[in-house]
């Protein structure tokens, strides 16, 4: 009865920035638990690369090129994903960016842009645009990828336009929760620590910075990105029902200082 709740046999899901690292864990995941999955990524390499993998272990997934902060093509994916199968049960938001080391003063309206268009606005772009065919079927969960620096002004590294930016998608998804809920939709949030990723990889050059990060953890590690797909795919199931506007924190107890 309970694990038959993680199921999602039949079911349609989208993930942003899904080629790889949380995006393409989150793919598999998803996939297993018998859904038809579709990467969304701005880069065809990524994304291809993404799909190999995938059929590799099995899983047959769709590929979408799409840049979230391009509205226009948020909208012409989401066209496409219902022509093609119909309906959209699932959207994961996975895609961002991030700048660490970047004084607050030293930021560009190029940067700060940057990062807000991609973190905070291509969020908002796909739950519009997918969100709308959810609330028309009367059904839907819409995952958003935050982080836990939406909640804590993290150390050593300076980067409070990101902070910024995931402390804004923690809002948008407890506003779009409230808002739908109602009406069928479900809109939670995955708050993540410090994942062993392409874009933290710079962080094993800098000792200090690494010795901030894994000494502020209580679990004295980074986490692993399958530990963050896992929770995406409760959030994506009815194992999960109950729950909407919740920000799940997974950070191996870096907040509890």
């Amino acid at each position: 009865m309970y694990l038959e709740k993680f199921r999602l046999d039949g079911q349609v899901a989208l993930v942003t920035g899904g080629g790889q690292a949380i995006g393409l864990a989150s793919v598999e995941a998803l996939a297993e638990a018998g859904a038809k999955v579709i990467i969304a990524d701005r880069d065809p390499a990524i994304a291809a690369n993404g799909q190999a993998a995938m059929k590799a272990k099995g899983y047959d997934v769709d590929v979408a090129i799409m840049d979230v902060t391009n509205s226009a093509r948020v909208d012409a994916v989401a066209a496409e994903v219902l022509k093609t199968h119909g309906k959209i049960d699932i959207l994961v938001n996975n895609a961002g960016i991030a700048r660490s080391e970047t004084p607050a003063e030293t930021v560009t309206d190029e940067h700060w842009l940057n990062v807000i268009d991609v973190n905070l606005n291509g969020t908002f772009w796909c739950c519009r645009a997918f969100g709308n065919a959810m609330l028309k079927a009367g059904s839907g969960k819409i995952v958003n990828i935050g982080s836990m620096s939406g909640f804590i002004v993290n150390k050593p590294q300076e980067q409070a336009f990101y902070n910024a930016s995931k402390a804004a998608v923690h809002h948008l998804t407890k506003s779009l929760a409230a808002e739908w809920g109602a009406r069928g939709v479900r809109v939670n949030a995955v708050a993540p620590t410090y994942i062993n990723t392409p874009l933290n990889a710079f962080v094993k050059t800098k000792p200090a910075m690494w010795d901030a990060w894994i000494g502020g953890t209580p679990m004295g590690r980074m986490g692993e990105v399958e530990e963050i797909a896992s929770v995406v795919l409760f959030l994506a199931s009815e194992a999960s029902s109950l729950m909407t506007g919740s920000i799940v924190v997974v950070d191996g107890g870096y907040t509890c200082w």
